[in-house]
């Protein structure tokens, strides 16, 4: 079983191409294309959207004991060891990873709202956002759960605005993670 999330747009929203590009599966860096300052570079416009797509998409590391059974530990091992709390650094990253081998209802869109707020909480403890609205909504017969994130700034107004698709996809018949 493998578990994708994927932006969704609907009539008259713009998907626009974030400085980090994600097809559902993995990411990539934007490169800066006909930028005659930055020739060869990333782009870097949209700083925002891509501190967004790391906090969800990027999987964090878990307790033991958060662990489903014959599960292995994701997320960026320096999380636990190279972490500069002094530095106001935090661990990156969701927990919706661990939803893969989760039902579509209810009670993980519940779960996927949590993860969410949680990763998206360092946008919060950093002062690029001043709150996180989080809303999940399962769809069953789709597999898929929707998650319909909003960031507000300090005055209240609206800095970003999208939804994301977390869905669930059978792969290659196996009902197991692959192997690394």
């Amino acid at each position: 079983m493998m578990i994708r999330i994927v932006p969704l747009t609907g009539d008259g929203e713009p998907l626009l191409s974030p400085d980090t590009l994600w097809d559902g599966t993995s990411g990539d860096w934007a490169i800066a294309g006909d930028d005659k300052a930055n020739a060869g570079g990333l782009r870097a416009k949209a700083e925002l959207t891509t501190a967004v797509l790391l906090c969800l998409m990027t999987d964090a590391r878990v307790e033991p004991d958060e662990l489903p059974p014959e599960e292995q530990n994701r997320g960026w091992p320096g999380d636990s060891f190279d972490l500069r709390t002094d530095l106001g650094e935090t661990v990156i990253g969701s927990k919706l990873w661990l939803l893969r081998r989760s039902t579509a209802n209810d009670a993980t869109a519940l779960r996927a709202e949590d993860y969410a707020r949680a990763a998206l909480q360092t946008l919060i403890d950093q002062g690029a956002v001043s709150t996180a609205e989080v809303t999940g909504t399962a769809d069953p017969a789709q597999r898929r759960i929707d998650l319909k994130i909003t960031l507000k700034d300090r005055d209240g107004a609206v800095v970003f605005d999208r939804r994301f698709g977390v869905l669930w996809e059978q792969l290659r018949g196996l009902d197991r993670p692959l192997a690394n």
